[in-house]
């Protein structure tokens, strides 16, 4: 439920690092606590954003609820798909519902994120 791959933060994103990339989602407790997503709103490719920077807006059903960024860096890409489906999101949280990359500024920012058995303890 929750990859060991993965850093995630207090505030339920995840980050899966590939170098200086990080691609950044929502986790699967995230998603269920949610409801059925009905629209993403992320930030424009070529943004500079700080670690927990407020970085757009998933809204569900029930509510709506803040994105923070995990990391500082450059938003490098975003996931377009999420503009039409954006059940990706529940559907698959740690794949097809992926919402953007960062190009990291500063990696050290990882040092201060869970690891998955982290952060499941704090869920409880």
């Amino acid at each position: 439920m929750y990859p060991e791959n993965l850093k995630y933060s207090t505030e339920h994103e995840w980050a899966k690092v590939d170098g200086v990339m990080a691609t950044i989602g929502i986790s699967h407790y995230a998603q269920d606590s949610l409801g059925d997503v009905v629209y993403v709103e992320l930030p424009a490719e070529g943004k500079t954003v700080g670690a927990m920077d407020n970085i757009g807006v998933v809204e569900s059903v029930k509510t709506v609820s803040t994105l923070y960024s995990p990391v500082a860096g450059e938003v490098v890409e975003v996931n377009k798909e999420l503009q039409e489906k954006p059940a990706l999101v529940n559907e698959d949280p740690y794949g097809k519902g992926w919402m953007l990359k960062i190009k990291m500024s500063n990696p050290a920012d990882l040092d201060k994120l869970l690891s998955a058995s982290d952060y499941q303890a704090q869920l409880h």
